[in-house]
């Protein structure tokens, strides 16, 4: 799609550090991150949205997931744990029709005292 600017990055119009990329895929960091860790893993295929996903897109959906995890390990924050999250419209937040999954984490967890015992927040 001309206009798409992850389909900008994937092509290399515009300068965008690859943290990994594969025959299907790329993943980079948001440049507006919510977290410490804010990655998008972004298929080069463009489609527009999960609404667009087809039955042929079973094996780019499953590897969004699966460079997901190795991803949220090899930034440090599989144990600590993390957020994997799509937006579908403009109604559920998403902003660049291309499909792509947030994969956000990287906090500090805290202990604080309840009436019901101690959690993590």
């Amino acid at each position: 799609m001309e206009d798409c600017i992850f389909c900008k990055i994937i092509a290399g119009q515009i300068p965008t550090e690859f943290l990994m990329e594969t025959e299907d895929l790329v993943v980079f960091r948001d440049i507006n991150p919510k977290a410490p860790v804010h990655l998008l893993i972004v298929p080069k295929q463009h489609i527009r949205s999960i609404n667009d996903i087809q039955k042929n897109h079973k094996e780019v959906i499953a590897s969004l997931f699966y460079i997901a995890k190795e991803m949220a390990a090899r930034e440090g924050i599989d144990e600590s744990g993390y957020k994997l999250q799509f937006h579908v419209e403009k109604g559920g937040g998403q902003e660049v029709f291309h499909l792509h999954l947030h994969l956000i984490g990287g906090w500090k967890l805290t202990t604080s005292r309840t009436a019901t015992g101690t959690h993590s927040v």
